[in-house]
């Protein structure tokens, strides 16, 4: 027997609002990447920040769209888009622990003018 358990498709498009997502349609080899604003109970998508895709070429951003359900082959999670958005948080947390912080900087220099000005007195 197979491992396949399916998946009720409303709960699974309400976790990608808000995400990036993919869609290609049934016709034409014509794919849209944006970021899910909502869908219906008809499987209508809007999409923000769209770009079209049509054979694996960018046509250019488009901005915001809205996809009729009967032209949806499949709909996914962008990938490639989550990948690059968690290497720069990675980035981001790695320069954050590298450089030391200013705070610690200024409190260390306030610390030795007070203790030049104690011996001095």
């Amino acid at each position: 027997m197979s491992d396949f358990t399916p998946i009720n498709p409303k709960p699974f498009l309400r976790d990608l609002i808000d995400k990036s997502i993919l869609v290609t349609l049934k016709f034409n080899k014509t794919q849209y990447k944006g970021t899910l604003v909502s869908a219906d109970n008809y499987f209508n998508l809007q999409l923000r920040e769209a770009e079209e895709i049509v054979d694996n070429k960018s046509r250019g951003l488009i901005g915001e769209i809205f996809i009729r359900c009967n032209n949806v082959l499949w709909i996914g999670e962008d990938l490639k888009k989550t990948e690059t958005t968690s290497e720069q948080a990675l980035k981001s947390e790695k320069l954050e622990t590298s450089e030391p912080s200013k705070t610690s900087e200024t409190s260390n220099t306030a610390e030795t003018d007070k203790a030049s000005v104690s011996s001095n007195t």
